[in-house]
């Protein structure tokens, strides 16, 4: 049986750690399991998956592996490796590894959303946030041909506009959202996607 939990699946770069900390503020304890990839030296990401669970109703970690992904949690990629989500029977996984940099990150966005676009298709919905150059464009599209819903975040709110605006230009984002309006848009499409499952 194929798990049909909705994920949130976000990635980030320069502006990012403000952009989600926006983002993942407003989210009831009851939401989704949020996925984050923040470009971020290692050593630095347990601080500030701390920081932010102590400002959120969500539960927020650094990203263990093997760990099962929980609804009501958000699993923040450790500076150094990739994250990548993998289905386990029902259930879905972290799966983090040390491979080399993809589009010169570890941990890469494009990593991520390609893993959620494989293992989780329609059920996931990607967001890019703020940040320089392009990682997660291509893996954007990747999750929006996978039958994922997927946003990106408006010039205007972006401390960088570089990755939203790759995204796109390669037509991977089926929205452009400004960051004070990303949570509510994000919960719109969970619940959603949740009563067209249903029917």
């Amino acid at each position: 049986m194929v798990s049909s939990e909705k994920l949130i699946i976000i990635g980030a770069s320069t502006g990012g750690t403000e952009a989600i900390r926006s983002v993942l503020e407003p989210m009831p304890a009851h939401a989704p399991a949020i996925l984050i990839t923040q470009h971020m030296p290692g050593g630095f990401t347990r601080s500030f998956a701390e920081r932010l669970d102590r400002l959120c109703r969500i539960a927020v970690k650094e990203a263990q592996d093997g760990e099962r992904v929980l609804p009501g949690h958000a699993y923040v990629a450790p500076g150094d490796a990739h994250l990548r989500l993998v289905r386990s029977g029902a259930n879905y996984v972290v799966r983090l590894d040390d491979g080399p940099p993809v589009n010169r990150h570890r941990p890469s966005v494009d990593v991520l959303f390609r893993s959620a676009a494989d293992q989780a298709g329609r059920n996931a919905i990607g967001v890019l946030l703020t940040g320089m150059g392009k990682d997660g464009a291509a893996g954007l599209l990747e999750m929006r041909r996978a039958g994922a819903a997927t946003l990106a975040q408006d010039e205007a709110s972006c401390v960088v506009f570089g990755m939203p605006r790759e995204a796109i230009a390669l037509g991977a984002a089926e929205e452009v959202v400004g960051l004070d309006d990303m949570a509510a848009r994000l919960l719109k499409r969970v619940a959603a996607s949740g009563r067209s499952q249903r029917v």
